[in-house]
């Protein structure tokens, strides 16, 4: 496209985001940035903008795109930095008059070098963009941004000059709505057939410093807010163009006494209109009476399929070094439980090799955590460096120990398809810290691979959980006789082990994060999912079940806890009975010697009842859920079922879930 009027000053924008099952988010940055543009610029009339470029493509596609811009402005984050550069690089070398923005996470507050292995970047700005994006495009002719805040750019002789950021934007009625002032109409006119995804906001600002999260430093303390009746609009804007799913970008949600209104609000309108059907929030950090209510109501109205608890690390010496001790993880605690009585899914997040976590004390918040009531999903995050945060600070990493590696970055259950000409995307994983060097953290990571294909993926679930119920032993005690080592003459699970260490050591070599198989549906598997696979594709689950058995019999005879041996037996055995798998189509009967499904169930209600020893037979109805081929099984059982942890009959699944944010 190129502009109707040769006067005007045509402006480009790129906010390329990751697509998820063929959808893609509106750019709402670029919105926000046109929005402004076009009703506080001197003469708006002046400015003619492009359909921003909003999903991956090449770049002699973008640089098409792109053609008859005098500016373009980039929004960059770890997704989208190294394809962003390289379309800039490309577009100053086929026309040099072109002003290059960068603004965006991904660009370093110390900005010196940045700039100088980039000299296709004329500008870069910090912080809040709609302000400083109209100032450069209102100096644009004359290219002088010595009285511009908030940017970083070289002078013509070389030098580098970085202004400091302006004040923050207080008064966020001042910044039009991009979805409701008809910004992105055009756009969504011209790709008729995209299924929509939202970022929205109804706050800005983090009350919080966690170190390893540049949420905070970049937006500071204090917490603004939209106006509730543009947020209300903006939810009805979202229904009538049967938007489904909704990413709020608020760091905190939750933490104001309106956000339960804002709740109330979108679910009254998905029971009235159908839509939006999904609104997924990031949970305020102290939960309180009136987080638990907000997540309550999303889950009671179908808005949020399950409440993710970020505790990250609950070592009050790990969470002092990243500047979280002062979010209780006693409230967490208290959350999931109060969550697990209403039978509200949970999710728990936690991050691999923080600054002062060991491995037992890692090991030993997973076994909590769990104890908790935690029996649907542990999220296992490896810790990235991400520039802007305190840890990007090379003086930080320095007093920790920390050593990363630069990996490339792949999605969980991403394509491995690949364009011609893909760049790919990087990240810095950290790998060994000093109070977890290189053999711990891979034994670390080994271990959260093993107690997630054991307990979330519900392999050895009902086992586990009984044992734990009736014995008292700890989880660290039954998962670490699994992860830990143990006698060679269990091959299978002997493989698993190995399998988990290389493939830790993989990754602290600079491999990815996750397993590729192209016979598994072309995608990118986490680890345990990757093994749970293999087991059943190689009919290996007999012998699985055959080898943990004798392990947990071992395991509690070196305790001198005494089971009687047909528990273990017939625990395994309805575990195994239960696991989801493909050509299955007719129920099953399965008689035991206790009430040992009912135990089980209770334990996950956070309810203890007595161990009775009384026949029972269980039917396990197959017939309603069954799956005529191992792809359809891949996709369906063990991709969908990934947050629930839906793997066992009764556990149904969802879909593929959305994201976004890093």
């Amino acid at each position: 496209m190129t502009p109707r009027d040769p006067e005007k000053i045509c402006v480009g924008l790129v906010q390329i985001n990751n697509s998820f099952s063929n959808q893609n988010y509106l750019p709402y940055s670029a919105g926000l940035l046109q929005s402004y543009v076009e009703k506080y610029a001197k003469t708006p009339e002046q400015y003619e903008f492009l359909l921003p470029i909003y999903s991956r493509l090449t770049v002699p596609q973008a640089v098409e795109q792109l053609q008859g811009a005098r500016v373009v402005g980039f929004s960059t984050y770890v997704w989208n930095i190294r394809i962003s550069l390289e379309i800039a690089k490309a577009l100053k070398q086929a026309r040099p008059e072109t002003l290059i923005i960068f603004g965006g996470p991904q660009v370093p507050d110390r900005c010196e070098d940045f700039l100088r292995q980039n000299p296709f970047i004329d500008v870069c700005c910090h912080g809040e963009g709609e302000r400083v994006f109209l100032a450069l495009l209102e100096n644009q002719a004359s290219r002088n941004w010595e009285e511009v805040s908030s940017v970083s750019f070289l002078r013509e002789d070389g030098s580098f000059v970085s202004h400091p950021k302006a004040e923050r934007v207080r008064d966020l009625a001042l910044i039009p709505s991009p979805y409701l002032d008809g910004t992105f109409d055009a756009l969504m006119q011209a790709n008729s057939r995209e299924q929509w995804l939202i970022l929205w906001e109804t706050n800005r600002g983090c009350p919080f410093s966690c170190t390893f999260c540049d949420w905070g430093s970049s937006v500071q303390s204090k917490v603004f807010t939209f106006e509730l009746e543009r947020l209300y609009q903006e939810i009805e804007w979202f229904a009538e163009r049967k938007i489904e799913f909704i990413f709020c970008c608020d760091a905190n949600f939750g933490i104001l006494p309106r956000d339960l209104e804002i709740v109330e609000f979108a679910a009254g309108v998905k029971k009235s209109r159908g839509y939006p059907r999904a609104l997924s929030v990031q949970n305020t950090k102290n939960a309180t009476e009136r987080a638990y209510k907000v997540q309550k109501l999303l889950a009671d109205s179908g808005l949020n399929k399950g409440v993710t608890i970020s505790l990250q690390s609950i070592d009050r010496n790990t969470l002092t070094s990243v500047k979280r001790a002062n979010i209780s993880s006693a409230s967490f605690q208290e959350l999931q439980q109060r969550f697990t009585r209403d039978n509200v899914e949970t999710y728990t997040d936690l991050i691999l090799a923080l600054p002062g976590e060991t491995y037992d004390s890692f090991v030993d918040g997973v076994s909590r955590v769990i104890e908790n009531g935690q029996h649907n999903r542990i999220q296992f995050n490896n810790l990235s460096i991400l520039p802007n945060a305190e840890m990007g600070d090379p003086e930080y990493q320095k007093k920790y120990g920390m050593k990363s590696v630069e990996t490339k970055v792949v999605n969980i259950h991403g394509s491995l398809e690949e364009s011609e000409g893909e760049i790919y995307e990087t990240q810095q994983l950290v790998v060994a810290t000093q109070a977890m060097p290189p053999e711990d953290w891979r034994r670390v990571r080994a271990f959260s691979w093993m107690t997630g294909l054991l307990h979330f993926d519900k392999l050895l679930q009902i086992p586990l959980v009984l044992i734990h119920e009736i014995c008292s032993l700890s989880y660290r005690e039954l998962l670490e006789a699994f992860a830990a080592g143990g006698p060679e003459r269990f091959p299978v699970l002997s493989e698993i082990r190995t399998f988990f260490l290389e493939k830790a050591e993989d990754i602290q070599k600079g491999g990815p994060e996750y397993c590729c198989s192209i016979e598994w549906l072309n995608i990118w598997w986490p680890a345990d999912e990757y093994i749970f696979i293999k087991l059943c594709a190689e009919n290996k689950l007999g012998t699985f079940y055959e080898e943990s058995v004798q392990v947990l019999h071992e395991l509690l005879e070196s305790k001198g806890v005494s089971l009687p041996p047909e528990i273990l037996q017939e625990s395994a055995a309805l575990n195994r009975a239960l696991i989801k798998r493909p050509f299955q189509e007719e129920d099953t009967y399965l008689e035991v010697s206790y009430n040992l499904f009912e135990v089980y169930q209770a334990a996950l209600r956070g309810v203890k009842i007595p161990l009775e020893e009384k026949k029972h037979c269980y039917r396990i109805d197959r017939s309603r859920e069954s799956w005529t081929s191992w792809e359809e099984w891949y996709r369906e059982v063990v991709w969908y079922g990934n947050k629930k942890g839906a793997y066992l009959y009764g556990n149904s699944t969802v879909g593929p879930q959305l994201a976004g944010h890093f």
